[in-house]
């Protein structure tokens, strides 16, 4: 069969998944249809309703949509039927029932951003980083009834720096994952795909999970050391961000957000979560052993900016905490 006749849908909602859809429509596969999510609610009133950049790319390109609220809706199966798509591949969407992975004849392919069967849920890359990992990859796999579980078609290792955020690997992955969706996709069509059952690489490894990350999950723990610290606020930057609370006395504590941090590994007696500054060129917090010398920040209802300019507006008070 060639690319042209291998009736293909796509499913994916955020900019993660325009990569890969970009890639095969401009590599001249046969995409008939594409699913992402409903059009969200935005503006004060949720008055104006904004696509997805999944759609806001389909559209543009004269793609058939569908934007099913319920994936087990019968309305919506029996479009996606009509579509008679011999393939489907999933970017970034959610959570698909069997009646829908299992239509298509030759299955359904799903791209992960982590070398699974390591950091299966829905934010790989950020736990990756704040883990504090060197490296981390892209999956391709069939996808069967448990999350993140089927046989492993393809992957691809990625090195992780040191000083590489998340939107640096999140970029970095986006771009690799475009090129092994289309190498995944010429496997199963000239018949020589194999896959690699995930059990067999699970045996005597810890496996680390990948949940959803909410805001409590960001909150920074000064308990832990340095290093931990630091991979951590690079593991939420720049969004969702790391943050802690500015502590002065008897003031109501002050929201921060932290983008950017170095590490200052030395011996003291001070109290973890201690503000060490002068007020002018450095803002410096105490972990168990070290600093975290903060270099991005932002106080909230203000907008992100560099620790001098922060110094500048800001005045710290004596004996400063952040909890």
């Amino acid at each position: 069969m060639d690319k042209k006749d291998l009736r293909i849908v796509y499913m994916g909602t955020p900019e993660f998944a325009v990569e890969s859809l970009r890639r095969l429509v401009e590599g001249g596969y046969n995409v008939v249809g594409v699913i992402t999510m409903p059009d969200k609610p935005m503006g004060r009133h949720g008055s104006v309703l904004q696509p997805s950049v999944v759609k806001q790319y389909a559209v543009s390109q004269g793609l058939k949509v569908l934007q099913p609220e319920k994936l087990k809706d019968e309305a919506f199966l029996e479009e996606l039927r009509a579509l008679k798509a011999d393939l489907q591949i999933v970017v970034a969407f959610r959570m698909l029932p069997e009646v829908v992975w299992n239509m298509p004849r030759l299955g359904t392919f799903n791209l992960h951003a982590s070398l699974l069967p390591q950091y299966r849920g829905a934010a790989p890359i950020n736990w990756a980083v704040m883990n504090g990992d060197t490296e981390t990859g892209i999956t391709t796999f069939f996808l069967k009834h448990e999350i993140d579980t089927g046989e492993i078609i393809d992957q691809v290792k990625v090195p992780i720096a040191d000083t590489d955020n998340v939107e640096i690997v999140y970029d970095r992955l986006m771009k690799l994952g475009g090129d092994l969706v289309l190498k995944t996709v010429d496997t199963i069509l000239d018949g020589t795909v194999k896959t690699i059952p995930q059990e067999c690489l699970t045996q005597n490894v810890e496996l680390r999970p990948a949940p959803k990350i909410f805001k409590e999950t960001c909150r920074v723990d000064w308990s832990k050391g340095v290093k931990h610290v630091y991979d951590f606020v690079r593991g939420l930057s720049p969004y969702p961000a790391a943050w802690t609370e500015l502590c002065a006395g008897e003031a109501a504590p002050v929201m921060l957000k932290l983008f950017e941090t170095r590490k200052l590994f030395q011996t003291h007696d001070l109290q973890p979560g201690t503000v060490v500054s002068d007020g002018k060129t450095f803002f410096h917090i105490a972990s168990t052993d070290g600093f975290v010398d903060v270099l991005s920040l932002q106080l909230a209802g203000k907008k992100r900016m560099q620790v001098e300019d922060f110094l500048r507006g800001y005045r710290l008070a004596e004996h400063m905490q952040v909890r």
